[in-house]
């Protein structure tokens, strides 16, 4: 045997008879809790010697001990974000992600680097197409702070890469930006800023950032000042009321025989009114609450059809069901169905709020489009980090509000689906990958069908 592996054993051997005792002693006399604490320090002490002893001593050709497969070893322990004081109690957390999308269609959806509808056929769009893209990837800030016995205080700050440029050199958008001021006590909360509506408030488990829109899911993010009020209904249930005043954005509306531009929503005289009453509670799973709820809006837009304050007042309005209902800890279905007028700046209508009407550059007549639609979708989750979701969605806007409507190429879209299923996969909890395939079917007036499949990977680091 080689010197060294004789020192080595020899040591562990040594190592093994000076703990022995120490052991054998503490089985013997009862021990208080100081004692209990020195001894084990000496004994993780002594373990922590006779490791090194061993690394000092090993042959510089030994194999380096084999570290547990992650599937064997014991879970990590989950790791808080890390807040950064700001100075007056104010705390900040980094989060976000980094996204790659690729994307290839069998013919052209607008806009490409996600999906609202199928393009019309000719020009060149009904041949297949690739989109790569980053422009997904968002950046945010939760702030907290100072709160009170009485009063939480928080706040968000979010942007993403889609707000125009060129392809490698996108813009950023603001994607939130709010204050919230919370009473935990009377279950009440005020908040101030953009965020995302009241209005048809779930989410489809689609993996397109698009989620839907023009497809059956509308609702978006406008500048909004919220009042929330929480009830309680038996042990477990709770119903929640909120309405909100939100910024009214409407298209732009060139002045006829004129360049002068004007925004209908500013011109009117009163914000958008949004409204949701929901009620949450156990139904079929005890420990996944479901939710229904009714949600709506109204506001005006003010259409100058001269430059001596000749106007008129269109209403955009919306009525919303929504269901998210836990079928199985394993699998939970839900909803939305709409309906409404003018919905476009909310995502409905397939983009088509207002028919101009406009013959030989002037408006001769007004008027809202109508519109309804939804979506429906299931989501199984195979294990804590793979989900399997498919679902559909349909918008149809009323053909007799379309007759005319001004747009390029002067084909309106009259009904707009859109059918899809995915998986998404956490390899662990910061690297997720997914993929999705669908079909989106657009049909239009005066010009044939357009129909696209649509195949989707995403790349994503979380942190």
């Amino acid at each position: 045997m080689k010197t060294g592996k004789k020192l080595h054993y020899g040591l562990l051997l040594a190592g093994s008879l000076l703990a022995a005792p120490a052991t054998g002693f503490a089985a013997e006399q009862p021990e208080s809790v100081e004692m209990r604490i020195t001894r084990l320090e000496q004994e993780l002490a002594e373990l922590k010697a006779l490791m090194k002893l061993k690394s000092e001593t090993a042959p510089a050709n030994a194999q380096a001990p084999v570290t547990p497969a992650p599937s064997l070893a014991a879970p990590a322990p989950k790791q808080e974000p890390l807040s950064v004081s700001l100075g007056a109690g104010v705390k900040a957390q980094l989060y976000g992600f980094t996204r790659l999308d690729a994307i290839w269609e069998s013919g052209q959806i607008y806009p490409g680097n996600i999906a609202l509808w199928a393009q019309p056929q000719g020009m060149g769009r009904n041949d297949g197409e690739w989109n790569l893209t980053a422009g997904a990837s968002r950046l945010g800030v939760n702030l907290g702070g100072p709160d009170t016995e009485k009063l939480k205080i928080s706040g968000n700050i979010e942007i993403d890469f889609t707000g125009g440029g060129t392809e490698n050199n996108q813009n950023p958008r603001m994607r939130h930006a709010y204050l919230k001021a919370f009473w935990p006590a009377s279950d009440f909360s005020i908040v101030a800023g953009q965020t995302w509506d009241l209005v048809a408030a779930q989410i489809p488990f689609t993996d397109d950032p698009a989620i839907m829109w023009g497809a059956g899911n509308i609702g978006g993010r406008h500048p909004q000042l919220r009042l929330t009020k929480g009830f309680k209904t038996g042990e477990k249930g709770r119903i929640e009321v909120a309405v909100a005043a939100s910024r009214t954005i409407g298209e732009k509306n060139t002045i006829p025989t004129t360049t002068v531009v004007t925004d209908p929503g500013r011109d009117a005289d009163m914000p958008t009114i949004q409204g949701r009453i929901a009620l949450s509670g156990p139904v079929l799973v005890e420990s996944k609450p479901a939710t229904i709820a009714l949600s709506g809006h109204y506001g005006q837009e003010q259409w100058d059809t001269d430059t001596g304050n000749t106007h008129k007042t269109l209403d955009t309005w919306s009525c919303n069901l929504e269901l998210s209902l836990p079928m199985s800890p394993q699998l939970t279905l839900a909803g939305e169905y709409f309906t409404g007028s003018n919905l476009d700046e909310f995502w409905g209508g397939i983009g088509q709020g207002v028919n101009t009407g406009k013959v030989s550059g002037k408006i001769t007549n007004i008027w809202n489009i109508r519109s309804h639609g939804g979506w429906a979708a299931l989501k199984y989750f195979a294990s804590p980090s793979t989900t399997f979701s498919i679902g559909a969605g349909i918008d149809d806007p009323d053909d007799n509000d379309l007759a005319g409507y001004p747009v390029s190429p002067g084909i309106a879209r009259t009904m707009n689906r859109t059918i899809f299923a995915n998986v998404i996969n956490q390899v662990t909890p910061n690297f997720i990958l997914g993929f999705q395939l669908g079909e989106w079917i657009t049909d239009y007036m005066g010009a044939p069908r357009s129909e696209a499949v649509r195949a989707q990977s995403s790349v994503t680091y979380k942190f």
